[in-house]
């Protein structure tokens, strides 16, 4: 099976990584010429253009930053669409943007299949990252051994656009939370607390979560560098607002946490560290929320393994 990866970010490229690694046979493009030369040099095919990777590949998977650039890269590939050919989207995108792509996509004879990645570039790196996949069961089943590569648990979340829907909501509560543990540490700070014991006694309680077990090590080390922005945040968490609108759901901590983003955007740039946040409480009071002994940057110390499918109500394979 060929294969064609566009989009080489902070998660695709490490996503595009785990394909190369074992061993797949990978075309890529890449808008910076740095990322793409790299990918070359350790193996894979520079594609001239998105139209050319879906002529020539089986399977082209798009992993980038908007809804508008995913349109723009579909729509060059449709006139190379036809039977025998998969568009995978790995892209964090609106569901009705899935949706109406797909059925273009469908509507000429190929698939469509939706992939999100949750749970941090770390994961995503060593290939131990989770996937919803929507879709038909077909069309899941046909890629699902790309995914096993890709990731380690994948849900299959029902059709077309069921995946983009969870994805944002995943997104969303982990925003709602990593503005709370900033809260959290902010008083415990001015409590007069230790702040690794701080972080120990969320990590054993009912308070811990993913969150607090990644970025809350980065904020009390200092590097705030999760690899993910605060523009891609306030995308995300803008698309749960949009589903909550489009469904009637009177929302109240959503538009506030978009005002909080907002705001850390204005202070410190749209392309800022999304655990940047913390600074808009060190500001306010003049603390800083840091420990001695936290890491730098994340790694996954999970050993990469083949991927499996998680079953509703179930973790095993």
């Amino acid at each position: 099976m060929k294969v064609a990866f566009i989009g080489l970010g902070n998660v695709g490229g490490k996503l595009a990584g785990s394909l190369l690694r074992n061993g797949a046979d990978l075309a890529i493009h890449d808008l910076d010429v740095n990322l793409v030369s790299d990918f070359v040099a350790r193996g894979a095919t520079a594609g001239a253009d998105p139209a050319a990777l879906m002529q020539a590949a089986d399977v082209v998977i798009t992993c980038l930053p908007s809804p508008a650039a995913s349109d723009a890269v579909v729509t060059a590939m449709l006139p190379h669409v036809g039977p025998g050919k998969t568009w995978m989207e790995m892209s964090t995108t609106d569901a009705e943007e899935v949706l109406r792509l797909g059925a273009m996509v469908e509507a000429a004879g190929g698939r469509a299949v939706e992939c999100p990645v949750s749970g941090g570039c770390h994961r995503a790196d060593t290939g131990n990252i989770s996937i919803f996949a929507g879709g038909s069961r077909e069309a899941v089943d046909h890629v699902l051994p790309l995914l096993k590569h890709l990731g380690r648990r994948i849900l299959h979340t029902g059709p077309l656009g069921s995946a983009s829907k969870l994805k944002v909501m995943t997104n969303y509560l982990a925003t709602v939370n990593l503005v709370s543990l900033c809260e959290a540490m902010t008083v415990m700070k001015a409590a007069g607390l230790d702040l690794a014991t701080t972080y120990e006694a969320i990590r054993i309680s009912s308070g811990t979560s993913f969150v607090h077990e990644t970025e809350s090590q980065l904020i009390l080390s200092g590097s705030r560098d999760v690899n993910f922005t605060l523009d891609l945040v306030q995308k995300d968490i803008g698309l749960f607002q949009k589903l909550a609108d489009t469904h009637n759901v009177p929302l109240e901590m959503s538009p506030l946490l978009i005002d909080i983003v907002t705001d850390g955007q204005r202070r410190y740039g749209d392309r800022a560290q999304s655990d940047r946040i913390i600074e808009r409480l060190e500001d306010a009071t003049g603390l800083q929320i840091r420990a001695d002994g936290f890491p730098e940057f994340l790694v996954d110390l999970e050993p990469e393994e083949l991927g499996y499918e998680v079953f509703r109500g179930s973790d095993e394979r």
